[in-house]
């Protein structure tokens, strides 16, 4: 598969810094919001043309709730609130938010700025629900030391694994995003021997390399998020997750960010991570890192949001009917399965 002409900057290079900013939109403001999200691409190079090496990039994404007050007609078919998986000992929560704004760059201040920018447009339209500012850690290591997105897959498995095609084709090039903010209890991690922290996360913690079937635990983080389906073909999705922390308030973690043609896969992970595969065999690494948000959105193309109006029934709706409450997913799921904060083989650490 060939990277769709319009489609976003899903697939930007890894940055050194990110803002992952969640907002909710305020009722009667949905017609502004279609103007914003038609001027996104201009405001991006506005603020990034100064300094185009540095590639300032910002993917949009829009969540269940919100899409039905901006359009009416047919809808992504993989587009819902994001479910709440629930075992027995963790729970993956599902948070409030409309609109992801996912903005990366090789310096911080560029994305700042263009963060700015977009919420000038929203003052008074809608509310910051989680705001998280994301850098690079040494050579591409999540606080608890380990690499993190050494599987992601490259090239035309990279374009296959995040675009939508034929299988939805009023919505072709378009992708799925989800997103959790994850904090870790470092000082009970940092009590583990190395040894041990290797068996919680399947890789050996200095080289990154997998360990051997024969030594990786059936609970570790990597054996849990490696998705294959029944004909063996492994299942991919790309991940720019990015380390946050605040030394002062002692808060450190991972925000987790995963792209894919269909949420089924990372909610599988999801599945996998806090039911277990088989239940009650949860994810290690969530006895140290805690999912404090969780979202699901849709990411449009970028002619879909340039001319909302051209596409099939957009409208903005006056008075939505209330939102549903997300399901919550105790047992397994085929078809529209979970995450990972660590690796698919294609999409994870």
């Amino acid at each position: 598969m060939t990277l769709p002409s319009q489609a976003q900057s899903v697939l930007a290079p890894p940055a050194r810094a990110a803002i992952f900013l969640v907002v909710t939109v305020r009722p009667g403001a949905e017609s502004d919001v279609l103007e914003l999200l038609a001027d996104v691409e201009g405001l991006t190079r506005s603020v990034g043309f100064r300094e185009p090496e540095l590639q300032l990039s910002c993917v949009v994404g829009v969540g269940a709730r919100l899409w039905d007050r901006l359009y009416t007609g047919p809808r992504p078919a993989g587009l819902h609130p994001l479910p709440v998986f629930a075992g027995t000992v963790h729970a993956a929560v599902s948070t409030p938010g409309d609109l992801l704004f996912h903005l990366r760059a090789q310096r911080f201040d560029l994305c700042f700025e263009l963060a700015t920018q977009l919420m000038n447009r929203l003052e008074g339209r809608a509310d910051v629900a989680d705001e998280v500012h994301g850098f690079r850690y040494f050579d591409e290591r999540d606080l608890l030391g380990f690499v993190d997105g050494t599987e992601n897959p490259a090239g035309a498995a990279a374009a296959a694994a995040v675009f939508v095609g034929d299988e939805d084709p009023a919505f072709a090039g378009s992708s799925y995003v989800v997103v959790q903010k994850y904090r870790h209890d470092l000082d009970a991690w940092n009590a583990l021997p190395v040894e041990e922290q290797e068996r919680v996360i399947g890789r050996r913690k200095l080289s990154d390399i997998e360990l051997p079937d024969t030594l990786k635990p059936a609970d570790s983080h990597v054996a849990l998020t490696t998705i294959v389906d029944d004909d063996g073909t492994e299942r991919q999705i790309v991940r720019d997750n990015l380390p946050f922390g605040a030394v002062g308030s002692k808060e450190f973690g991972t925000y987790f960010i995963g792209y894919a043609a269909t949420p089924a896969v990372i909610e599988k992970m999801l599945t996998n991570m806090f039911v277990g595969s088989p239940p009650g065999t949860h994810d290690r690494i969530l006895d140290f890192s805690t999912a404090v948000t969780g979202n699901l959105f849709f990411v449009p193309t970028l002619d879909f949001l340039d001319e909302p109006s051209t596409r099939p029934g957009s409208a903005a709706a006056a008075d939505p009917d209330p939102p549903a409450d997300p399901p919550t997913t105790t047992e397994p799921q085929r078809a529209d399965g979970s995450l990972g904060i660590g690796s698919l083989r294609g999409s994870a650490s």
